[in-house]
């Protein structure tokens, strides 16, 4: 790979205002897990001053990549972009980072790019949870052969939906059925695309038919374009960067001959990577304009429904809730409030502001998987961190609901957590049961 330009190291001048606001820095305190330390390592290894031996190796993979040094960077570095790229060598250079990567590998060229093996994966997996094999794995002590982050995560992982919504939407957009299948007629002409992601529609199929629905309730006609493929984000996070752009381009084209207005996405981590497109492709002589034009129709679904005029519940949520924000919503589609604000305007729900709610809860992609036990202390100091009387918590990124569900079954309190959406939904549904009832 070509060196990158020296003025985007440059612009580092080392004020530490990232050192304060880095995960990863605030555990171990060493300037080389801060921002501005990969800063001055990246730009050794780019001017050919340094090896990208095993001690670059590990600081660089150690970035949990969640972009709070971005958020607070006076002089607008774009260390995510610089790491990004460095690991991209680094996977071009073969390095590998732990014993399971192999496996991981397999899984980012084989399966995430295709929808139909996710499905099939999905059920297989659903298969596991409801014949008895889970049980019979865990009582013969099966699990024990998998590193102990697989093993927690199956022991959290929701049960897998009978049906993806892709299998439900894009059936009913090529059936041309006024419903859509959501249950909910079709909008006044706003045209939104909905991001369906991989491991949300896998393991959260009903988030993003609630998200239809709601979309569908505010006046949007909603498609899912079948072409559409995972966002790449993950493939990112592990430097296969010539597998992200292969799945930029393939996403690229199925939101832009869809014609729609906005093309919406409930998870921040997909967002964020879909947003960053041109910057992806800004190599690309034929994509790096489509880049552009795909790039400017993604929002976030709270974002879009504030811009566009939210209509609150009329049903309640009596419950105390904590947001936790997804760094890539927060930190680099830029939306901080807006879920936030959504909240509040719903019956019976009381917003508790949770401390440093923007910190990385562990989760980053693939994080928790390649560092469990950097994964954990972020994960143990959230919990800790959820204030007094906290009932549920609330999030927008899959991955997020994942790791707090996690923290929540392993550290406690027991609270619940949801999806923005799904506590949007609730809401509404109690108020249609109200209305009903009156009637």
């Amino acid at each position: 790979m070509d060196p990158l330009p020296e003025e985007l190291y440059l612009r580092c001048v080392h004020c530490g205002m990232c050192v304060r606001n880095c995960p990863t820095f605030q555990e171990t305190g060493l300037e080389m897990d801060s921002p501005r330390g990969r800063v001055q390592l990246l730009r050794g290894l780019n001017r050919g001053e340094l090896a990208a031996g095993p001690g670059l190796f590990r600081t660089i993979w150690s970035c949990l990549d969640c972009r709070a040094c971005e958020a607070v960077c006076p002089s607008g570095v774009r260390i995510g972009f610089l790491v990004e790229e460095a690991r991209g060598q680094f996977f071009e250079g073969g390095y590998r980072r732990s014993k399971g990567a192999f496996l991981l590998n397999l899984a980012m060229r084989f399966l995430f790019p295709y929808p139909g093996r996710l499905e099939l994966a999905g059920r297989l997996l659903r298969f596991y949870q409801r014949s008895g094999l889970r049980t019979a794995a865990r009582r013969l002590g099966i699990l024990r052969l998998f590193p102990p982050a697989v093993r927690e995560i199956e022991r959290i992982l929701p049960e897998v939906p009978a049906k993806t919504a892709r299998a439900i939407l894009t059936g009913a957009n090529q059936n041309g059925r006024e419903e859509n299948g959501t249950g909910v007629k079709a909008g006044n002409g706003r045209t939104a695309g909905l991001f369906l992601g991989c491991v949300m529609d896998v393991l959260f199929a009903e988030i993003n038919l609630a998200t239809a629905r709601l979309l569908e309730r505010h006046g949007f006609q909603v498609t899912a374009p079948a072409g559409q493929r995972c966002c790449g984000a993950l493939h990112l996070h592990n430097g296969s960067r010539e597998q992200a752009k292969k799945l930029a381009r393939r996403n690229i084209d199925a939101f832009l001959a869809a014609g729609v207005d906005y093309v919406v996405t409930n998870a921040g981590g997909c967002g964020a990577a879909l947003r960053e497109y041109p910057e992806l492709l800004a190599g690309d002589p034929v994509y790096a304009d489509r880049a552009r034009e795909f790039s400017r129709k993604v929002i976030d679904i709270a974002q879009l429904l504030e811009q566009t005029g939210f209509l609150p519940p009329r049903g309640s949520f009596p419950r105390q809730v904590a947001y936790q924000a997804s760094c890539h919503l927060k930190n680099v589609m830029g939306v901080a409030d807006a879920p936030k604000r959504l909240l509040r305007q719903v019956p019976g729900l009381t917003l508790l502001e949770m401390p440093d709610e923007a910190r990385c809860c562990g989760s980053a992609g693939i994080y928790n998987l390649t560092h469990p036990e950097m994964a954990e202390a972020l994960l143990r100091r959230k919990m800790a961190d959820l204030p007094p009387g906290t009932e549920v918590i609330a999030t927008g990124n899959p991955g997020c609901l994942l790791q707090l569900m996690h923290g929540a079954e392993k550290y406690g309190p027991p609270v619940q957590v949801k999806h923005v959406v799904e506590i949007l939904e609730e809401a509404y549904a109690a108020g249609e049961r109200k209305k009903v009832t009156l009637t």
